[in-house]
């Protein structure tokens, strides 16, 4: 599609990266399936060798992709700790990271228990939302600073601008994970950072039927980045398939709806939970939409809406929070967010249970903090789901 540029992010969901089939006329990019394509000669062929390298189906995802997140190119993964994993081949053995403090358990992992005995990463976590912290923790050996905005689960917001001018200083890359954002809402890499990555399988594909992941790389990133992650990538083999290709970039076409609806939603939860935190006897309610969000200054200026999640600190500790959550019928008490259903889980024991419980308590992902990933069901329904749930776990 020529001067996407000039087309509004809702146009470029359905159309960017895509032509139709030249040979059918189809409207929907085909679904190619081959393993292998038909070689014309020694060192000739018509673009494509072997389906890990290059698919016709996934080349075409990856474009639209890299349009929506205003990148140089876009790589697509069949999950988003693929992609993060792969990320993580741009550092050096012994490199040192800074990480944020509040992230998804299993980056923490990847970067914890793995990283550290496989490559001897030194790993730092610090709070992303104190640019401050993270100044004060770069050393000589610093390669990356990896952070997500707003955070999993606690909804920390992190100044994506004063991050990315940190990383520049000092010689690092920054990779921001934009998963609860998606780019519709936010564009970290026009913002600075040199990487956004995401769990497609959230927001992306929206709809809770795939795995996938993608790491966005921007312009200004140095040429050896892209040329580092697509051989990594290949050598791996680490790539998306074609059918689950085809799935994301039909859900990318309804992503300016569902989010629009989703953040609509979530706003007016997170209000209903303000106004009601003493009856529903709730120790803080996260949500960067709320004024008093610590983050929500940052959010308002970086963002173009708040998001889809809620975070509870409820009273009652963990034996209330289960009754909360097994109380719930339209909130579905299941792991992974994003999609057009409402769930609800508890971080401590699901997503998380891989951090340390001393980490999770120090950092407030303690056993009475429940999440919500808001849907698109009708508002009100969703709001009578939870009283009752809430009122019920008393």
């Amino acid at each position: 599609m020529k001067n996407s540029s000039q087309l509004k992010f809702e146009t470029r969901a359905i159309h960017a990266g895509q032509e139709p089939d030249p040979l059918t006329g189809a409207v929907v990019t085909p679904i190619v399936h081959s393993s292998t394509f038909v070689q014309d000669g020694i060192g000739e062929n018509r673009n494509y060798v072997y389906a890990r390298t290059a698919n016709p189906t996934r080349l075409t995802l990856e474009r639209c992709l890299a349009d929506l997140e205003g990148a140089r190119v876009a790589f697509a993964f069949p999950t988003g700790l693929a992609a993060a994993a792969t990320v993580l081949e741009l550092t050096d053995a012994g490199a040192h990271i800074i990480a944020h403090d509040d992230l998804y358990g299993g980056i923490h992992r990847l970067l914890q228990d793995v990283r550290t005995r496989s490559a001897g990463h030194q790993v730092s976590f610090v709070d992303f939302s104190d640019a401050d912290a993270v100044a004060a923790a770069v050393t000589r050996k610093t390669s990356l600073l990896w952070y997500e905005t707003p955070s999993n689960p606690l909804l920390k917001v992190v100044d994506i601008a004063k991050i990315s001018d940190i990383a520049k200083s000092c010689g690092a890359l920054s990779v921001c994970d934009n998963t609860f954002s998606s780019p519709y809402l936010q564009q970290p890499l026009e913002l600075g950072a040199d990487i956004a990555v995401h769990s497609a399988t959230k927001f992306l594909n929206g709809h809770s039927d795939m795995l996938a992941g993608v790491a966005a790389i921007s312009a200004s990133a140095p040429d050896w980045v892209v040329e580092r992650i697509t051989f990594m990538q290949n050598a791996l083999g680490a790539v998306l398939g074609a059918a689950e290709s085809s799935l994301l970039l039909r859900s990318l076409k309804t992503l300016p709806l569902r989010m629009q609806r989703h953040c609509e939603n979530a706003r007016q939860v997170a209000e209903h939970f303000t106004e009601n935190q003493d009856r529903y006897q709730l120790e803080a309610v996260h949500y960067p939409g709320l004024p008093d969000h610590p983050g929500h200054e940052v959010a308002a200026r970086q963002m173009k809406d708040f998001g889809a999640i809620v975070t509870l600190h409820v009273h009652g500790g963990i034996e209330r929070a289960d009754r909360i959550l097994r109380g719930c019928e339209l909130f579905k008490f299941a792991v992974s967010l994003g999609g057009v259903e409402s769930l609800i889980q508890h971080p401590a024991s699901l997503t998380h249970d891989a951090v340390p419980k001393e980490k999770r308590d120090r950092v407030g992902v303690t056993d009475n903090l429940v999440r919500l990933s808001v849907g698109i069901e009708d508002v009100g329904d969703l709001i009578a789901d939870l009283e009752q749930a809430f009122m019920r776990g008393l």
